[in-house]
């Protein structure tokens, strides 16, 4: 039944993306983080607050849907109230994944950015964290890349592997702490302490996902064994080289395949960060590495789905 779900919801992702008019639930997580937020964030003890938030919404995100779905086990309702539950089930881990949506917005980006750069700078905006307004055109598409590489692994491996690990409140719980990374677990003054145990939570859930994404991209992209092997020399080189523990690695294994350079400094809130250099090519990117990009990152992401129904079935029979 878990892994009929799951193809339900991956298949619903890789046809439609998100819908932009529907109530999304990491909506709803961004607004309980704001509110805390604003309310906590100041005066004393703001790590041990910001802990408090961050341990306190993931742990209730993952016990109310793991208490909802003990009430839906033993139900025993009609077929109509036991369908709905299947939708909203189906339809949670639908909202969960973010394949599709990230890479029509790197498309997008790279079609603006030929039309201008302004037009380019703005597209990239609406996909990353950082300040755009003085992007170069080269900067403007190794931004689009470097997303597409992390959100292959935050968007979609690391969803399934929780899925795989814990189910629909793994899934959920999971969102939570990247929700949470994705709005205060910035090293800014303002963040720098109430955002710091969240971004450690981030870093702790995708340590292994973000190795593993890397590992399936270059399963997906490479010739043969020699090819792979050297892939992986450079991953292993590269991949700790970002102000992030795990979002170096992705990005190093689709810089190996693109021969291209990722990092640089990055503007975020009027402040420069210097991520260091994944790469020594410095070529100018094309509309080729886009399309190439988005191939390894689909057969990756189905290389994940493949792996994660074989699991749960097994589990299932097991």
């Amino acid at each position: 039944m878990k892994t009929i779900l799951l193809l339900a919801a991956w298949l619903l992702d890789y046809w439609l993306g998100d819908p932009p008019r529907m109530p999304h639930p990491v909506v709803w997580m961004g607004r309980a983080i704001s509110g805390c937020e604003h309310w906590l964030n100041r005066g004393r003890w703001r790590t041990l607050k910001g802990g408090v938030v961050a341990f306190g919404l993931v742990l209730g995100v993952y016990g109310l849907t793991r208490a909802l779905l003990c009430l839906w086990h033993e139900m025993d309702g009609p077929w109509l109230a036991d369908g709905l539950c299947v939708a909203i089930y189906v339809w949670l881990l639908f909202c969960a994944l973010a394949g599709t949506t990230l890479v029509r917005e790197v498309r997008q980006v790279f079609l603006a950015v030929e039309r201008s750069v302004e037009d380019g700078r703005a597209q990239v905006g609406r996909i990353v964290g950082r300040d755009t307004s003085n992007l170069s055109a080269q900067e403007v598409r190794t931004a689009a890349l470097e997303t597409l590489a992390e959100n292959l692994s935050d968007g979609v491996v690391a969803p399934l592997f929780w899925y795989a690990l814990l189910g629909l409140p793994g899934v959920l719980a999971y969102k939570m702490v990247n929700t949470l990374d994705s709005m205060i677990g910035y090293r800014t003054e303002r963040y720098r302490d109430f955002g710091k145990v969240a971004a450690r939570l981030d870093d702790v859930a995708n340590y292994l996902p973000a190795r593993l994404t890397a590992l399936l991209m270059m399963v997906v992209a490479s010739r043969n064994w020699r090819d792979f092997c050297s892939h992986w020399r450079f991953v292993r080189r590269y991949g700790a080289c970002h102000a992030s523990p795990n979002s170096g690695y992705p990005e190093a294994a689709l810089a190996s395949l693109l021969n291209c350079r990722f990092g640089g400094p990055h503007h975020y809130f009027g402040q420069v960060f210097w991520k260091p250099y994944i790469g020594h090519n410095d070529r100018e990117l094309t509309m080729a590495d886009m399309l190439k990009s988005v191939d390894v990152n689909r057969r990756a992401e189905v290389a994940m789905v493949l792996l994660v129904s074989v699991a749960t079935l097994l589990t299932e029979w097991l």
